[in-house]
């Protein structure tokens, strides 16, 4: 059985994914956190990085939506303001908001990515509902505290799993 927090890549930054080579593989769709993953955590809109990465994505021929667990309008307004699809209140590490998404673009388990910031949200998500999931470094230290608490648990993951 596959660890649920051991993704399949690892990567400092969305930037540094071969989006043509997951294509050539076979991947065509990326379900996406925000927070920390394409902006700061927290930020009510879209950095330029943000917009930057959706279009390295697009011009790789994904088509692509956001996952938050946020429990507000404010990833639904992010995801407006990128242009893609959305999925607030997403429940990660639960499997019903990366469902919720795949079924609202069109994807299967086979042929899509998840990508994030987080091995206990994120990465566990996309693994328990059978993705191929890619952990980036957060983007910025400056995270809410409950985001802190479990940085220290991720770091004897990351330790232990060598990656």
């Amino acid at each position: 059985m596959k660890n649920i927090f051991r993704p399949d890549l690892s990567v400092k930054k969305v930037s540094d994914i071969d989006f043509e080579k997951l294509y050539s593989e076979g991947f065509r769709f990326a379900l996406l956190d925000f927070d920390n993953t394409l902006a700061p955590d927290h930020y009510t809109e879209p950095i330029d990085y943000s917009y930057e990465m959706v279009k390295k994505m697009q011009d790789a021929g994904f088509s692509l939506c956001l996952v938050s667990n946020a429990k507000s309008d404010r990833s639904k307004k992010i995801a407006e303001m990128l242009k893609i699809p959305g999925v607030s209140y997403a429940n990660k590490p639960g499997t019903s908001g990366v469902l919720r998404a795949m079924d609202l673009i069109g994807a299967k388990k086979e042929n899509t990515l998840m990508i994030g910031d987080q091995l206990f949200t994120d990465v566990a998500a996309g693994n328990r509902a059978g993705l191929y999931t890619i952990f980036v470094e957060r983007y910025s230290k400056k995270e809410v505290f409950y985001v802190v608490l479990k940085r220290f648990p991720e770091w004897i993951i990351r330790k232990i799993c060598r990656f």
